[in-house]
């Protein structure tokens, strides 16, 4: 990827952040920031990611540059709730993204079903399959809540559905994760990888189901096996994936992922509790969210952008220390003071840069 790319998506992923605050100390009565906090990032710059890691190179194609400025206009439509924009670029998107998707792998996807297929490229497909669905089900709610009116539901809103943005990074990071795992041919690994897999994929999907439904102890099983999986995933990456850099951020990650998952268990419990108050818990769901997007997906993104850079030159524990401290202390810390919003945003710009910017060089000289 050219540094002028690199520029603007590390510029975008750091603006999204800052309007992960502006919500709390400068509101807009009729806007919402979050819709832009979670668009710029999952969106704009992940499915931007995404799509280049799909087609491979290292200079962004103009169908990928295309998406990139199309998702610009998706993003600030839905936050102007100019919602035939949103619609009409929505369907600009799903075609790309099929094109893409097409391209690499089949218009049906059969190799989810293929036993010589490795797990990471059915993760890939996965990714790509949900950023299409996410857009396709985001505009049929919009469609829904704006002009037909067929269903009501509480939860039924823009405001749920753009946070499935996030999954396809999820998936497309552990495509990432699994592809250092290639080598593990025993029949009992290769079980293991396929559970995780359809654990992981139809666990999403159910959970949103319970989501809607309100079905709170659903929810927590549900998360249990997702929980298990990650750490079943945690397992077979210590002890089999090679130990290079990518090794360490990725192992960050699925740290981040695993915090998300224990932290989304102890919300839901506090929500069943006979006195639950929403604004008590506030803190905690802002602890998920930004471990989640500024974590988990972060780790993932930077790895798959700089894929073919590694080993690229800095101090991989540093910077992974850094990146915890500003993910769960300072950003969570900076939705009550500003001051902390601050250092989150100062922190998280220093690690965007960094990971994004940072030579390569040859491994004899790398720190792990």
């Amino acid at each position: 990827m050219n540094t002028q790319m690199k520029s603007l998506l590390s510029l975008l992923m750091i603006t999204a952040l800052v309007f992960g605050f502006m919500q709390i100390y400068l509101p807009l009565e009729k806007y919402n920031y979050e819709r832009l906090h979670i668009f710029l990032f999952n969106l704009c710059t992940g499915g931007t990611i995404l799509l280049h890691y799909t087609r491979g190179g290292r200079k962004i194609s103009k169908t990928i540059a295309f998406f990139w400025g199309t998702s610009l206009v998706y993003a600030f439509s839905a936050f102007f709730t100019l919602y035939p924009v949103t619609l009409i670029t929505s369907l600009i998107l799903i075609v790309i993204v099929e094109k893409i998707r097409i391209e690499k792998f089949s218009f049906i996807p059969l190799i989810f079903f293929k036993s010589d297929r490795d797990v990471s490229e059915k993760f890939h497909l996965a990714a790509l399959l949900c950023l299409s669905t996410g857009l396709g089900i985001a505009s049929l709610v919009i469609i829904n809540n704006e002009y037909l009116k067929v269903l009501t539901n509480k939860h039924l809103t823009l405001n749920t559905f753009f946070l499935g943005f996030s999954f396809p990074i999820s998936l497309v990071t552990l495509s990432a994760v699994f592809s250092m795992l290639t080598h593990i041919k025993t029949a009992y690994a290769v079980l293991i990888k396929e559970i995780c897999f359809w654990t992981i994929n139809l666990g999403v999907i159910v959970f949103f189901i319970f989501i809607l439904m309100e079905k709170f102890v659903l929810q927590i099983f549900v998360t249990m096996a997702l929980f298990a999986a990650v750490a079943m995933i945690f397992y077979l990456y210590i002890k089999f994936a090679d130990h290079i850099q990518q090794k360490l951020f990725l192992t960050s990650g699925i740290g981040f992922l695993m915090f998300t998952a224990v932290t989304g268990i102890a919300y839901i419990f506090i929500h069943m509790s006979p006195g639950y108050v929403p604004d008590k818990t506030k803190w905690l769901m802002h602890l998920h969210v930004f471990a989640s997007l500024y974590g988990w997906n972060l780790c993932g993104l930077a790895v798959i952008c700089r894929a073919k850079d590694f080993p690229i030159q800095l101090h991989s524990r540093t910077v992974i220390l850094i990146h915890w401290l500003t993910a769960v202390v300072l950003a969570p810390v900076g939705i009550f003071y500003p001051v902390s919003a601050i250092a989150a945003v100062a922190g998280y710009s220093f690690i965007t840069i960094t990971l994004f910017f940072s030579r390569n060089q040859t491994p004899e000289t790398t720190e792990a």
